[in-house]
């Protein structure tokens, strides 16, 4: 299939999801809970809303932002500590493996008591993403054929070299599309989050107009949120694909 095709079919599938939505909105297919897309549209189009809908945005890009860095920063050098030191390497995956399959919900209240309410956003989405990062670029790292590995080696090159010319530019096909889950991750953390008591962002809208059955305000939310992580998401899908042409 020719990158024209895929254009054309994900393009089609596009208007076909918001097509489905504004018919199965209009003819109450589903309930008064999910309204028609042109009601959600116009809801977050309305001015008067743009201040809420701007802060609650700001705060959650704030958290994700930071939790991405500190999940990117920790994940690369757990990863780099463990390729250098392999011993270390069967007792980091097991405590990453184990940190990740914690839901977040019991993690929400170590956190809150460890970071207060306002940080817990940013560090449920750092762990997030800390795995993705962590398990994409520990794999990445012994990608080198060992062909070449061998040839730097007889070459008298230590193994810092070696990760320096080798095995870290093998890695970074890996390291882009772990970034590429990763920002969208990022952004659901912050979301949930913000569930358990932060004092403004997108999830905190969520909660409340869930709450209060606020149904045009709960989707309009939604799907800021989820415009925001598709925006990245394709960001992302570029920066790999320059990657793996240069690295590939």
């Amino acid at each position: 299939m020719g990158r024209a095709s895929q254009i054309v079919y994900g393009a089609l599938g596009v208007v076909l999801f918001l097509a489905g939505w504004e018919v199965i909105g209009q003819y109450r297919l589903a309930g008064l809970t999910w309204p028609p897309l042109s009601t959600v549209i116009e809801f977050l189009g309305t001015s008067s809303r743009w201040p809420l809908f701007g802060r609650a945005l700001a705060s959650t890009m704030s958290s994700a932002a930071t939790g991405f860095l500190i999940g990117v920063s920790l994940g690369l050098v757990l990863a780099l500590g463990v390729h250098l030191l392999p011993r270390l390497r069967p007792g980091t995956d097991r405590l990453a493996a184990m940190v990740n399959a914690i839901p977040a919900i019991a993690l929400g209240p170590i956190l809150i008591v460890t970071f207060d309410r306002a940080g817990t956003p940013a560090a449920l989405a750092a762990i997030h993403v800390f795995f993705l990062v962590y398990v994409a670029v520990s794999s990445g790292l012994t990608a080198a054929q060992r062909a070449q590995q061998d040839l730097l080696t007889v070459l008298g090159a230590k193994r810092t070299m070696r990760l320096k010319l080798l095995e870290a530019p093998a890695a970074l096909p890996a390291f882009a599309s772990s970034l590429k889950v990763a920002l969208s991750a990022s952004i659901l953390g912050a979301i949930l989050g913000e569930w358990f008591g932060a004092p403004r962002g997108l999830g905190v809208i969520i909660l409340n107009a869930m709450e209060n059955f606020q149904i045009p305000l709960l989707w309009s939310a939604v799907l800021l949120a989820a415009g925001i992580s598709l925006a990245l998401f394709g960001l992302a899908t570029w920066l790999e694909r320059a990657v793996h042409r240069r690295f590939r």
